[in-house]
């Protein structure tokens, strides 16, 4: 939709229609908080009772509608599309109308209502990573990553490198880009990061600064053609692990591997249909991964749309299981043991040393322990506002607390939240 409000901007009139799925996500501070992180400047409702929903007969996200300058519906598309497929007919269109003099050549001004906390020197951080005393900080919102080494106490960072211009875009070099980065992780000097918005993985030498660009091309995967030239769909975190990167790439369903010594990358688990299946790595079904972990011979990963925590086996002829999680449509603010528990939407997730599972339930706004060998999941700490990522230290769980624009850590002992300090 950015680009065509950006090739038609005085022709055509964007409304977006946000009938949520989860329960948070029917909370008009949350949306804004969502029109605010993805830049989006055209009115959008809350249809919180799906009556919008209902009246345009949608029966699927997303769904388009095309309504002419006289009010009457012309046409609609459920399921994804490109602006280039819908380009002639919206040319056909401002042909039809403007000659028939109906269509007003206006554009609607752009006006976002201003999140609830204020951003500060960060801005919806997505992910926060740990490598001993170093410390690596996707600030998102800016479009950029933070990189430096916790201070003796672990109760402040000292900064020494912001990568990254500032403003979204593709570029390598010294004075290279990001365009809104999430998970990151490190491997001796350098990092490897999951440039989301680019749909690539980046690469950051600590020693120069200089970023480079491991795999993606800069556009979104939709098609064969696209997967041929090394297309990625919104890859969202990554793992190292013996000379292998793994990626959860949210936007096609699956996780993904690179060889790093070859740079050969190939499909490791998911179908690419939306569900949560188990088997093997080809036939199980995964949805939307947004959080990955290597340890050992295993991948721990969170599926956001089945509000689930999985685990599947870093060899090839392995498998995919469930620890917690049911269905696409099963999610709430449940502890207990397996099947029983209920998540909404967890984006992160860390291990701590004792071998658990600290996870953050997004839209609960809340940290879980979950114990891979049980299947218990217990609610350890609340208070947050979405979190995003979370990374586990010697005396604190470090939070990217995403609609707070910090990083909140937790002690282990007194469960206090404090915010980390950063000196740049």
């Amino acid at each position: 939709m950015r680009e065509l409000e950006q090739r038609f901007p005085n022709e055509i009139a964007i409304v977006g229609v946000h009938s949520g799925k989860y329960h948070a996500e029917r909370a008009t501070e949350r949306i804004r908080d969502a029109v605010n992180r993805l830049g989006v400047a055209h009115p959008v409702v809350n249809d919180r009772q799906f009556r919008v929903w209902r009246s345009y007969a949608v029966n699927a996200w997303p769904t388009l509608q095309i309504v002419d300058p006289t009010g009457r519906v012309i046409g609609g598309h459920a399921g994804e599309f490109t602006a280039d497929r819908l380009t002639p007919v919206i040319e056909q269109l401002i042909e039809a109308f403007g000659s028939a003099g109906q269509l007003v050549r206006t554009r609607l001004p752009e006006t976002l209502d201003q999140p609830a906390i204020p951003p500060g020197l960060l801005r919806y951080p997505g992910k926060v990573e740990l490598d001993g005393e170093r410390i690596a900080i996707a600030d998102s919102g800016h479009h950029r990553v933070l990189a430096g080494r916790l201070t003796d106490d672990g109760l402040s960072a000292r900064i020494d490198r912001v990568l990254g211009s500032g403003e979204p875009a593709f570029r390598d070099g010294v004075n290279g880009a990001f365009n809104s980065p999430q998970g990151i992780t490190f491997a001796a000097d350098r990092l490897y990061v999951a440039d989301s918005g680019n749909h690539a993985v980046r690469t950051v030498d600590l020693r120069s600064g200089v970023i480079g660009t491991l795999a993606g091309t800069g556009h979104q995967l939709r098609n064969t053609a696209d997967l041929e030239t090394g297309a990625m769909s919104s890859p969202w975190d990554v793992a190292v692990a013996d000379g292998m990167l793994y990626i959860a790439m949210a936007g096609v369903h699956q996780l993904w591997s690179i060889e790093l010594d070859t740079g050969i990358g190939m499909r490791h688990s998911g179908s690419q249909r939306e569900d949560i299946v188990d088997g093997e790595h080809f036939d199980a079904a995964l949805a939307q991964p947004m959080g990955v972990l290597a340890h050992r011979d295993k991948l721990y990963f969170v599926d956001a749309e089945s509000s689930a925590v999985r685990v599947a086996d870093r060899e090839q002829d392995g498998r995919v299981e469930t620890i917690t999680g049911t269905g696409l449509f099963d999610f709430g603010d449940i502890d207990g043991i397996g099947d029983a528990v209920r998540m909404q939407h967890q984006q992160g997730m860390a291990r701590h040393r004792d071998g658990r599972l600290l996870v953050a339930d997004s839209y609960n706004d809340a940290l879980k322990w979950v114990d891979p060998s049980t299947r218990r999941a217990e609610t350890w700490v609340r208070e947050f506002h979405e979190p995003g990522g979370v990374a586990c230290g010697e005396r604190f769980a470090y939070v990217a607390d995403t609609n707070a624009h910090r990083i909140a850590m937790v002690e282990y002992g007194s469960q206090e939240i404090r915010e980390l300090r950063l000196e740049l």
